[in-house]
């Protein structure tokens, strides 16, 4: 949430926005931005943005398959498998978009600019550019057991 004021002639004018993380614990995940003159309908805004944004994760034994780094406008998010029972090591909104995405073990370092929406956007923007386990293995001319093991 945050909150900005408008001064008009009688006094000041509050407007709000609300930035939101949405998953099903089971892979798919989406975010939100929504503004409005009132709280609970900033909120119902960017829930509703961040349903219609909903991306799948790749998520193999409750973590990603490779290393990432995602980026946005001065905003840097280095994100790392982990090894099981490492848990989320990740701070802020990585944290909040990993575990609404049912990722169980990750490091994730935040590099640069730490707002809340372009630390979120960077991680968004890195899990786009993860690659699809079928699409390697059909241009390695191998199988999908031999490359996962």
């Amino acid at each position: 949430m945050n909150r900005t004021a408008k001064v008009v002639k009688g006094g000041r004018r509050f407007s709000f926005s609300a930035l939101t993380v949405v998953g099903d614990r089971s892979g798919n995940v989406g975010y939100g931005f929504g503004k409005a003159n009132d709280v609970t309908e900033a909120i119902r805004k960017s829930i509703d943005k961040a349903k219609r944004s909903m991306v799948k994760l790749p998520v193999k034994n409750g973590t990603i398959p490779h290393d990432i780094i995602g980026e946005y406008k001065s905003s840097r998010v280095i994100l790392k498998p982990a090894c099981p029972g490492s848990g989320i090591i990740a701070g802020g909104a990585v944290r909040a978009i990993m575990e609404a995405g049912g990722i169980t073990d990750i490091q994730a370092k935040s590099i640069g600019s730490r707002t809340s929406i372009n630390v979120v956007r960077a991680t968004f923007n890195g899990l786009a550019i993860i690659l699809d386990a079928r699409a390697v293995a059909h241009n390695r001319g191998k199988a999908l057991k031999d490359m996962w093991g």
